[in-house]
This record gives C-alpha cells, sequence and structure tokens, in this order.
C-alpha cells in the first residue's frame, strides 16, 4: 500500500502548505487533511496546490458531532456538515470521515444521542450524493463513546450504511477496532464500502489514550493482519493513511518522521 499523510499526524510543525510540500520532497503520493488547515489555507487555494502536486485526497476530517442539547446546536451541527460536504468536493476527497459525536453536555441518553446521529446523516446524505462525496462512518473505540463518538463498532456502522445505503462508506481505523473480537466478520462483511484505510498503533502503556498513538510497529496492534483482512474484503483505494495524534511525535522534525513512516508502511503494514 503506499502511504497518504494525515496531516494531524505533524500538526504542531507543519500547516497543510508545508504538508504538501513535504508530501512531494518525501515522495508521499496521498494526503487527508484536516478541516481546520484546510480552511486556514482557504479551500480554493488548497484543491489547486493539491492538484498541482498531484497528490490524492484519501479523506478529509471530518464531519459528523451531531448529538447536541437542542434543536439550534443540532440544525447547526447539520450546517457544518453540509459545508463539509462542499470542501471535501472542492478538494477531491475519495471520501468524507464521520466522527459522530458523543453525548451531548449533561445527557446520559445514550440511545437518543444515536438517533440524533442517525437523523443527522439522513439529513445529509442528499447533498452529499449530489456532490458525488461518500460520507465514511468512523467507528471509534469504546472509551470515546460519552465524547466523541456514540458511534463504537464496526457492526454499528454497517448497520447504518445499510440503512443509509448509497454514497455511505466506512473508515477503518485499526486504532479503534483492533479490540473487537467480531472483526473479521464484519471487515467481510463491509467489502467494498471501506472508503479509507487508516493506520497507527496502540502502544503498551498508553499514557493517553488521545494523543499517545504510536507510528506502525510501536505497539501491539498486528496491523498486517488487519490489512490483509481489508484487502481480502476487496479494499481497492490502495493507501494506508497514517493518523497518529501523539505528543511525543509532534514534537519531532516531520522531515525526519516522513521518512520513517514510509519505512514502516513497508515493514509494519
Amino acid at each position: 500500500m503506499h502511504l497518504s499523510l494525515n496531516t494531524v499526524t505533524v500538526k504542531e510543525r507543519w500547516g497543510l502548505a508545508d504538508c504538501i510540500e513535504g508530501c512531494a520532497r518525501h515522495g508521499i503520493t496521498g494526503i487527508a487533511p484536516w478541516r481546520d488547515v484546510l480552511q486556514a489555507m482557504g479551500v480554493d487555494a488548497a484543491a489547486k496546490r493539491i492538484r498541482d502536486a498531484g497528490l490524492v485526497v484519501t479523506g478529509l476530517c471530518r464531519g459528523g458531532m451531531f448529538p447536541a442539547a437542542d434543536a439550534a446546536g443540532r440544525a447547526a451541527a447539520i450546517e457544518d456538515n453540509r459545508r463539509a460536504i462542499h470542501e471535501a468536493h472542492t478538494i477531491g476527497a475519495r471520501c468524507l470521515v464521520m466522527v459522530c459525536g458523543g453525548l451531548p453536555l449533561g445527557s446520559k441518553d445514550l440511545p437518543a444521542a444515536r438517533e440524533q446521529v442517525r437523523e443527522g446523516l439522513h439529513a445529509i446524505l442528499p447533498e452529499a450524493r449530489a456532490a458525488g462525496v461518500t460520507i465514511a462512518l468512523e467507528p471509534l473505540h469504546p472509551m470515546t463513546c460519552a465524547d466523541r463518538s456514540v458511534l463504537s463498532t464496526l457492526g454499528q456502522a454497517l448497520d447504518l450504511c445499510d440503512e443509509l445505503d448509497e454514497g455511505t462508506g466506512v473508515a477503518l481505523d485499526v486504532y479503534h477496532v483492533w479490540w473487537d473480537p467480531d472483526l473479521a466478520r464484519q471487515v467481510a462483511r463491509a467489502g467494498k464500502r471501506i472508503a479509507a484505510f487508516h493506520v497507527c498503533d496502540w502502544k503498551v502503556p498508553t499514557t493517553d489514550t488521545v494523543f499517545d498513538r504510536g507510528i506502525p510497529g510501536e505497539g501491539c496492534i498486528d496491523i498486517p493482519a488487519i490489512r490483509a483482512m481489508v484487502t481480502q474484503a476487496g479494499y481497492t483505494g490502495g493507501f494506508a493513511e497514517v493518523e497518529v495524534l501523539s505528543k511525543r511525535w509532534w514534537a519531532e522534525d516531520p522531515d525526519m518522521v516522513l521518512p520513517l513512516l514510509k519505512q514502516r508502511i513497508a515493514t509494519s503494514v
């Protein structure tokens, strides 16, 4: 698989222009921007720079965050997702990655939050289909259920894809799904609906469940085994997107990190 650089991997040292130039300098052919750096550069300007560099945009991070405490908050989230669809279309992203959102502040009603996610996805899907943007549901590890995603398993994500149908898929991040005892069956079920394949590693011990991810080969995830599942299921995207949220790696020089990532894609993915 080819390497795609998710821009969060070098977020403390590089903006989007630096990432585009760095990918060209190090022979990396894929990129996945986060919306903050995309907006900081300007969506149209970024689209042109990415095209000129010949980069494949494997995804845009992120849409979602649907649950809210009131109707106004839910409506605002839907409008923001519509903007995200436009941004993904403008830069030619293969998918818009959905981090669906956790419990609204002060709420303990998990079923209601999941219903808000479902309603939000139904609301934005017509715009996504019209724009040709695949909505890629990313299940997150259950530890994030309260604050980031009430969508916790690949099975849940695929149930929603079954309901939503055309224009939907899944973003499979090994950090979030490696623990799942039903993973092999669900990956096979996902098949060609796998819109993105994200890699990093789970360190032992993990000192921060959000900001202590490892680069591939640094932890306990059997990434080659999951890659084999994904390939056998029919994923033809050709890219492994490295998404490392790590205070340790953010402190390093990206011109040192990128060659190391290329090496790890070859040896640990």
